[in-house]
């Protein structure tokens, strides 16, 4: 998915103030049920969030490379960041996330394990709640490099609903994580 990446503010309110803005994490780090490239499941994950009703994907971040975390001998994440507009509940939206990540063979075993296709809601127009799933926003995404970097690709002045904190200062209070431009991109 080549082309979509937009660095366009999203502090920008359109005329219908019912659109809301939506940023989902993306990440992979093991070929699909298809053996495709986790990259490329990646990239087709994008274009699915794109078909996804009542949803307009907006952007897309570039990729990155990244270690696991908490560190292990699993190979590198590619991740990245889609913002899309639309009116959804979060509870539809994380049943077709899990959809989307099913049918690229996702299996949950143990937390940390290695993915065919991992999506996490982080934002869903600065909504807060700790219940029911999902939470919002996703409850560490303020401490990963692997979600902010691409994040401030398509928001860079996304400020944290929970400790006010732009995207920029969270990334300057993080420890090195291993993350990179994708060579492939």
């Amino acid at each position: 998915m080549r082309g979509i990446y937009n660095a366009q503010a999203c502090s920008i309110r359109r005329f219908d103030e019912h659109i809301k803005m939506i940023l989902i994490a993306l990440g992979a780090n093991l070929p699909n049920s298809d053996g495709m490239p986790a990259i490329e499941t990646c990239r087709q994950a994008v274009a699915r969030l794109g078909e996804l009703p009542g949803l307009t994907l907006e952007a897309c971040s570039r990729w990155y490379l990244t270690a696991p975390m908490p560190p292990s001998g699993q190979p590198d994440y590619v991740n990245g960041v889609a913002r899309l507009s639309g009116e959804i509940d979060p509870e539809r939206l994380l049943a077709w996330l899990q959809e989307i990540e099913a049918r690229n063979g996702r299996v949950r075993t143990v937390p940390n394990a290695p993915r065919t296709l991992d999506l996490d809601i982080i934002d869903m127009d600065g909504m807060v709640r700790s219940a029911p799933d999902p939470i919002l926003p996703h409850p560490r995404a303020t401490e990963r490099a692997f979600v902010l970097t691409p994040l401030r690709d398509v928001c860079p002045d996304w400020i944290d609903p929970v400790s006010g904190k732009t995207v920029d200062d969270l990334l300057d209070a993080l420890p090195p994580q291993g993350i990179r431009p994708a060579d492939s991109d």
